[in-house]
């Protein structure tokens, strides 16, 4: 007895740190997280609904039918009983509708391509606010954070300003990713040549935790950055600090040295990146000498290049950035072209 009482003591201080944990899933400062801790929630009581009964009736059960216990009824021939199958079966029907319903309606308004519709349980969102765009870029590894429309760039610094919606467009360098950040909304994936979108807002002010939740290479532990919730003011002058006092330019150049791997990248800010940038980066043609996604798309949704793909194609002489060869399809002809009437039309690159 005394060492079973020793070992309860021991797990004392393992309580007392358990207790300063921030389950920051069950306690979000964004709408979004909010709804989906709910769904959490209902959906665990739902569940308690059949397993509490089950466990208090299988521990009644042990002991009512105890060897000891003479009294209670012994039949061994015992085998069916209409009463309690429609008990045991219609009680897991109903929690297993109620729990589709529930995940059905949470599905489809949680939906992260789906704007959202109010600031939180208690504001609709008012008809003049503007959702604020991010583009989000995973790179190996570090998070490339744009915004277009204040023409500045982050590395592994998010800043939102509070109660405005955000609309992230999201994708990757190489490999698959996952941006997360608890405190405000759901995991989206990041994938390469491929843009997903989450809508989300965040309802207090404060410094949150953002991370990588898919494993993506070596440097993968690092892969963090702290999202900054603030009001529109210090937004505001967060925007200015960075073109202020930094005159580093994003464009294609620096990106395509930022791409490279690298491990514990600092918070950095650019002044200005190419408008273009992030497109380029989900077509995968930052390089120039490499025809993009959509342009590839195009040519194959009016039926591809036919043999002028294969046979058509010259190399040129000047060098590229990456010191591959840039080879091109000699041109793409109309018929007045071909009998020397036109002008051909301009060559593209390919890979």
């Amino acid at each position: 007895m005394a060492s079973k009482i020793l070992r309860l003591l021991a797990l004392g201080p393992l309580a007392l740190l358990l207790s300063g944990c921030n389950l920051v899933i069950m306690n979000p400062s964004g709408d979004v997280a909010a709804q989906q801790r709910d769904l959490i929630v209902w959906s665990t009581v739902l569940m308690l609904i059949i397993i509490v009964p089950v466990i208090l009736l299988t521990l009644f059960f042990a002991w009512r039918y105890r060897q000891s216990n003479t009294s209670a009824t012994y039949d061994p021939e015992w085998n069916h009983s209409t009463r309690l199958e429609v008990i045991i079966w219609s009680a897991p029907l109903c929690i297993i509708v109620a729990l589709g319903g529930l995940t059905w309606v949470g599905t489809h308004l949680l939906d992260p391509y789906r704007p959202i519709a109010r600031l939180d349980a208690e504001r609709p969102l008012p008809a003049d606010v503007k959702p604020l765009q991010v583009d989000v870029v995973a790179l190996d590894w570090k998070w490339l954070f744009l915004y277009p429309e204040q023409g500045v760039a982050s590395i592994n610094e998010l800043a939102l300003p509070v109660d405005v919606p955000v609309k992230f467009n999201i994708t990757a360098s190489t490999v698959m990713n996952a941006f997360s950040v608890p405190a405000m909304a759901g995991m989206i994936y990041a994938m390469p040549g491929m843009q997903t979108q989450l809508h989300a807002v965040i309802n207090k002010p404060g410094v949150y935790h953002g991370l990588s939740a898919n494993y993506s290479g070596g440097g993968f532990s690092d892969m963090h950055f702290k999202v900054h919730g603030l009001s529109t003011d210090d937004f505001n002058r967060w925007v200015a600090d960075a073109k202020a006092n930094n005159t580093a330019q994003l464009g294609r150049a620096e990106y395509l040295e930022l791409e490279k791997p690298s491990h514990k990248e600092p918070v950095r800010h650019f002044a200005s990146f190419a408008p273009d940038l992030f497109n380029a980066v989900v077509n995968r043609c930052v390089d120039a000498s490499r025809m993009c996604m959509d342009q590839m798309m195009g040519i194959d949704m009016r039926g591809g290049l036919g043999m002028a793909g294969t046979v058509n194609v010259l190399t040129s002489p000047e060098p590229t950035p990456s010191g591959r060869p840039q080879r091109y399809v000699a041109a793409f002809c109309t018929f007045a072209d071909a009998r020397g009437t036109g002008q051909p039309a301009q060559s593209s690159a390919i890979n």
